[in-house]
């Protein structure tokens, strides 16, 4: 078994893994349609000219400097050198409105802006112009501006170019503790503004090392390969597909995107992906419907699987199971391991709650599915599924090696240890609500089962509570009605009413199938209103209600005018439904249900 060095800072951990590396590759981007390599040795050449950049132009250590781009090598790149030069990183998304990055350059006081191109730079600039602190814009590729105002623009490349620097020489001048703040990263924000969380060094060293404890005891650590998809600027993404990869010496190819991701992930081949829920559901829809028009035999295979897969995890699997695992062993699970690389290791999956129906269904395809437990306040990982500790879908796993954990008397689960936050950015008042006498407060109710594996049963600020004082947790109703293949997507509510109703997103693909066997028009307009539509949708919640209890069941719903995205700010960048917003847009018609 191999173990984590103990390393002061982050940057000094991908110096000395460049050095072990040298010319092997490390980053790999699409280009004219196959991928390019860039080495461990040309990164941190590129790393260490950058942040000898970065230091003369004035940035000094402590200045927080804004890095928004897509997922790319030159991402980790100045990532990396922002660190390297002393600063404080603040990775943003790239759907922010330009509302959304004034508030972050104003409330972290971002003195510089790293930014990848000129689309992204329409809604950076604005924001930067009018912010009080912000001196100069970096532009990856090149970015025009019709007035820069008291701006200094710089070019990525040319900084690179005339600031040739010894990446020894940087390594060494990086001598930062590792209590010294890495970065803060704003959370997605499900409700109100989002909140600066100061993440130090030591906090994601601490998550690398639980990480590369899990992959180097259960599944043998070895040359990783990872597939980087979720946004770099989400704390998951950022340690999980960035950091934690460095940790291991792994490569990190980045993704063209969801439309091509299937693709990727054959020509890749990766060994570990990190991903959210809401993209396993997606998949696990798309499986179903590729078997589905395969035949009988493919859609009994499958049957069988998932039918298995239950017994396994329901613990009632016996020696007459025998024959029909080997036979899927021999024909459907590599077909599906091949659609997947071949050489899977492990999916991780985090950022959201998972229904345990969608582990279990992958569990039961033979891929390793581990389910993940974190906050952007803990760096993030706090807990994860690992074979040795006994795989159960409804758990998300031990806590990771040094991390305290204890439910408090109201059941909330709280956190100790060195991954925890220093606070959130000149937000005191937040700060103390969430961290006491060293604890944070994670705002999750769960509980430590038999084998010390955290069941996370819902969130504090998510619970609805009836107008009988009943609760009833929304999480696990709208994920067993997106589960149902005629709805995509689902928000649920009820508080201080006498029963649950809910807003759905109806599958498309399920409503094309049934516009073309009811020789309906397919005008989702006129289907809202369509009583034989709205009937199907119903047959659908009924079907989840026969599993739910009376206080659960949902009894009424409207449909959503369009779905729920980022780009409608209804759904966060991780993908979780922003509560507050669907409110907002559909609590009158939801009223009016009553």
């Amino acid at each position: 078994m191999r173990k984590l060095e103990q390393f002061d800072n982050l940057v000094q951990m991908f110096f000395t893994r460049a050095r072990e590396k040298g010319d092997k590759p490390f980053l790999w981007h699409k280009s004219g349609g196959a991928w390019q390599p860039t080495s461990w040795a040309e990164a941190a050449r590129q790393v260490a000219s950058l942040a000898t950049a970065f230091q003369a132009l004035g940035l000094k250590q402590g200045d927080r400097v804004m890095l928004v781009s897509e997922n790319r090598p030159e991402f980790c790149i100045s990532d990396l050198a922002i660190m390297a030069a002393g600063c404080v990183t603040v990775p943003t998304y790239t759907t922010n409105t330009e509302r959304d990055h004034h508030h972050i350059i104003e409330n972290s006081g971002a003195c510089a802006v790293v930014v990848s191109n000129t689309k992204l730079a329409k809604t950076v600039l604005p924001a930067a112009i009018r912010s009080s602190a912000m001196r100069m814009v970096i532009g990856i590729d090149e970015v025009r501006a019709g007035q820069s105002g008291a701006l200094d623009f710089h070019d990525w490349k040319d900084l690179i170019a005339r600031n040739p620097a010894d990446p020894e020489t940087v390594a060494t001048r990086a001598a930062f503790r590792r209590e010294e703040p890495a970065c803060i990263i704003y959370t997605s924000g499900t409700g109100g503004s989002p909140r600066g969380v100061m993440q130090h060094h030591g906090a994601i060293l601490h998550n690398c090392q639980g990480c590369v404890t899990i992959i180097s005891e259960d599944f043998g650590w070895e040359d990783e390969v990872f597939l980087s998809f979720l946004p770099l600027s989400h704390a998951y993404e950022h340690t999980g597909g960035q950091h934690f990869p460095i940790a291991l010496g792994a490569e990190i190819y980045y993704s063209e995107g969801l439309e091509k991701l299937a693709s990727n992930i054959e020509e890749v081949r990766p060994t570990i992906m990190v991903v959210v829920p809401r993209l396993f559901e997606v998949l696990r829809t798309r499986i179903s419907k590729q078997v589905e028009k395969q035949g009988r035999l493919a859609n009994f295979l499958l049957d069988r699987a998932v039918d298995l897969g239950g017994k396994r995890a329901a613990g009632t699997a016996t020696l007459l199971d025998t024959p029909m695992r080997l036979l899927l062993k021999a024909t459907l699970m590599p077909k599906i391991s091949k659609r997947f690389g071949g050489r899977m290791k492990a999916m991780v999956s985090g950022g959201a709650p998972l229904n345990p129906e969608v582990g279990i269904f992958f569990q039961s395809l033979g891929l390793t599915f581990l389910q993940g437990y974190g906050q952007t306040e803990a760096a993030p990982v706090i807990s994860c599924n690992r074979p040795s500790a006994g795989l159960k879908m409804d758990t998300v796993g031990p806590p990771l090696e040094g991390v305290e954990v204890k439910i408090a008397e109201d059941g909330e689960i709280l956190v100790r240890g060195e991954l925890v936050m220093h606070g959130y950015w000149r937000n005191e008042e937040e700060t103390k609500r969430v961290l006491k006498d060293g604890w944070l407060h994670t705002g999750d109710i769960g509980l430590i089962d038999e084998k010390g594996r955290i069941q996370i049963t819902d969130r504090k600020k998510d619970i609805i509570v009836n107008d009988k004082g009943d609760n009833v947790a929304p999480q696990k109703v709208e994920g067993m009605l997106t589960l149902q293949p005629e709805i995509v997507q689902a928000m649920i509510a009820g508080d201080k009413k006498p029963y649950m109703t809910a807003v759905l997103v109806p599958d498309p693909e399920w409503t094309a199938e049934w516009c073309a066997h009811t020789a309906t028009p397919c005008n989702f307009r006129d289907l809202a209103h369509d009583p034989d539509y709205k009937a199907a949708l119903g047959q659908a919640v009924e079907r989840v209600n026969r599993d739910l209890s009376v206080t659960e069941r949902v009894r009424k719903f409207i449909l959503a005018d369009e779905p729920f995205t980022i780009e409608n700010e209804q759904l966060t960048p991780s993908l979780k439904i922003r509560r507050h917003v669907l409110k907002q847009v559909y609590g009158a018609r939801l009223d009016a249900l009553y």
